[in-house]
Formats: C-alpha cells, sequence, structure tokens
C-alpha cells in the first residue's frame, strides 16, 4: 500500500512540474511575443486612458522616466528639478499594432512643436518624449517622426532617447481616469473613441520569386547572369554605381525586391557600391564563402537567391560598423522622383 501512494505522489510531483515547465514557456512565449515603448505626452492621466484603448496595446503603467533621483514622488517631480517626464509604458503586441501605427496615434493627442507644455500643463515634467528599451527601435522612431515632421510647418520638440530610468507612479496615478471620469485631462474627448476605432490596416506585400533559368538569360546582361548566378565578381570602380551618388532605393535585379537605399550608402574606396546594412535583415542571406582561398561572408537575396557581394566588418563604426559590399550588376537602382511610379513609393520615406 505504501508502494501504491509513493508511486502517487511521484507521479502528480512529475505532472505537477511539467505543468509548472509548461506555464514557464507559455509566459516566455508570450514575452517574446509583447514589445514595450515608453511615452510621455503631457499630463499622464489623459496620455496613459489613450494608449489602452488601442487595440494591440496589452497593457499601461504612468510612471516617470529619465530623471537623476531613484524612487521619485509626484511632490518631487512636479518641482521640476528632477529631470524626469511624466510618461507611460506601454506594452503591445506588434501584430496587433506596430511601432509606426502607435506613434503615428500617439501625435494625435500632443502638440509635438510645444516646449516643456501640453494643454494646461507646463513644466520640463510635461515635455514629449518617446523612450526606447531596443536599440533596433530607434531607426524606426526616428523614420516615423522624420515623416511626420513634413506636416508640420515648426520644428520639433519631441525627445527621442534611450530609457535610463523608469520609476511607476503613485498607486493613484494608474488608470486614474478609469476610477475618476469626470477628472482633468488635456486631451479632447473625441480622440478617445478614435483610439478605440484605431485598427491598423495589414499591407500585403509584393509577391516576389525568382524567374526560371530561361527567363533569367533573357532578361540579364551576360555579365548581370554570371554575377548573380554563377557568383561571378565585376571589376571595381567600372560598374554603374560605384559612385552613385543620388537618393533612391537599390533592387535585386532578378526579382525587383527592395534591398538597399541611399541614405545607408557609403564611399569605401573599394570601387563598389558600400551599404552600411539592408533595409531589412530578412532580404538577404549571408553564407560562408571559402572559394579563392578565403573565408568571407557571401550576401545573396532571400526571394531570388542571388549572389549580391560579401559583407566585411570593416564599416563605418558609427553606422553598425559593417560594409556590405555589392556588385552594381546585382542591383537596378532607382531614383526617388521615380520610385512612387515604380511602386516602390511606401519606401520613400526611408530615403533622406
Amino acid at each position: 500500500m505504501k508502494q501504491l501512494i509513493f508511486v502517487f505522489i511521484l507521479l502528480t510531483s512529475c505532472l505537477a512540474c511539467a505543468n509548472n515547465r509548461a506555464g514557464q514557456t507559455e509566459k516566455k512565449e508570450d514575452m517574446k511575443s509583447t514589445k514595450e515603448i515608453y511615452l510621455a505626452g503631457g499630463c499622464f492621466w489623459g496620455t496613459e486612458h489613450f494608449l489602452k484603448l488601442i487595440d494591440g496595446v496589452e497593457a499601461t503603467q504612468v510612471g516617470y522616466a529619465n530623471g537623476n533621483i531613484a524612487n521619485p514622488t509626484y511632490k518631487q517631480v512636479c518641482t521640476g528639478t528632477t529631470d524626469f517626464a511624466e510618461t507611460v509604458k506601454v506594452q503591445y503586441d506588434p501584430v496587433k499594432v506596430d511601432l509606426p501605427f502607435l506613434i503615428d496615434l500617439y501625435f494625435k493627442t500632443i502638440d509635438p512643436t510645444s516646449v516643456n507644455k501640453q494643454g494646461n500643463d507646463r513644466g520640463t515634467q510635461y515635455r514629449t518624449g518617446i523612450y526606447y528599451t531596443d536599440p533596433a527601435d530607434l531607426s524606426v522612431i526616428q523614420e516615423t517622426v522624420h515623416r511626420l515632421a513634413a506636416t508640420y510647418t515648426r520644428p520639433l520638440a519631441v525627445e527621442i532617447k534611450a530609457l535610463e530610468n523608469f520609476y511607476p507612479a503613485e498607486d493613484y496615478h494608474q488608470d486614474y481616469l478609469d476610477k475618476n471620469p469626470g477628472g482633468y485631462c488635456h486631451i479632447h474627448p473625441e480622440l478617445f473613441d478614435l483610439a478605440r476605432k484605431a485598427k491598423m490596416q495589414k499591407k500585403s506585400a509584393p509577391a516576389y520569386s525568382k524567374p526560371d533559368d530561361a527567363a533569367l538569360r533573357s532578361k540579364l546582361t551576360p555579365e548581370q547572369y554570371a554575377v548573380t548566378q554563377k557568383n561571378a565578381t565585376e571589376p571595381a570602380f567600372h560598374n554603374d554605381y560605384w559612385d552613385e551618388h543620388r537618393p533612391g532605393i537599390y533592387v535585386d535585379i532578378t526579382t525587383g525586391e527592395p534591398l538597399f537605399v541611399s541614405t545607408d550608402k557609403f564611399d569605401s574606396g573599394c570601387g563598389w557600391p558600400s551599404f552600411s546594412k539592408p533595409i531589412d535583415r530578412k532580404l538577404i542571406q549571408e553564407k560562408m564563402d571559402t572559394s579563392h582561398g578565403m573565408v568571407r561572408t557571401e550576401v545573396r537575396s532571400a526571394a531570388g537567391d542571388a549572389h549580391l557581394g560579401h559583407v566585411f566588418t570593416d564599416g563605418p563604426a558609427d553606422k553598425g560598423g559593417l560594409r556590405y559590399c555589392i556588385n552594381s550588376a546585382s542591383l537596378r537602382f532607382i531614383p526617388k522622383d521615380k520610385m512612387k511610379v515604380e511602386g516602390y513609393g511606401d519606401y520613400i520615406d526611408l530615403v533622406k
């Protein structure tokens, strides 16, 4: 009997452990699918209430960001000596609401040209700011704000910085307008209805696929075919784009898929087009290349599987330190003024 009891206890313990591990795995998966951003938009009561209404925002918390003391109180922040900004921590599902869409909506609640003032509130704690924890978000934030800035006649005063610190505000500030429906708010009530109804439009990405060999031979020049399909290398300083300086986009010559933009192009002196990064790492494949007695990293296009060139670690340090050395014969250049006509209008904001 004792043996049976022991076996039962052992099985129960194992089941509990398995369930616990499953729960931990589920939590980890949930954490991976959620991102966070910190938005300062004046009084955090209204900003928090607006943001929590957006579909895809999973959680919000009001607090104080990027100040110079630890664990500040509301009273201390109001003195204007702590350099904290009233800020909302936003956890969101990027599938339902991506960062550009979230920033677009946030901009509707602020005057981004105003310095240390939103609505009736004045002081450094009411400044506007976007504070990130993921370094990869910086370029997305900058590109989105740059696009929005074009609609204003005055310069923007929105801080864009890495989050240095964040301290949750006192309990009575959390979900303030839920608990006090008639409470003060600098945001117009109609905007809350806009937040409830806002839906991010799903863009259907163009389908890029590799043409068959006959089509490639008829479409490409002998040099383009040799480079993209046979891993050949064109001559340095004797190719189309090594000294191309116009703003625009560079696409895969075989499929038309966007790969690089002129904003990330720099003069490396090597005689081939050099870029600090692709538009998106998902657009390329990197493979080890041991040809010619060297060990290098080959770069190929993801959709077309075309040989593009190689990536090296001697690029500009301030741009990430990489140099994508790409054959002109693998690319087609489209000037900025023709991008929209040729179907690349969605990428114009990346070209500065």
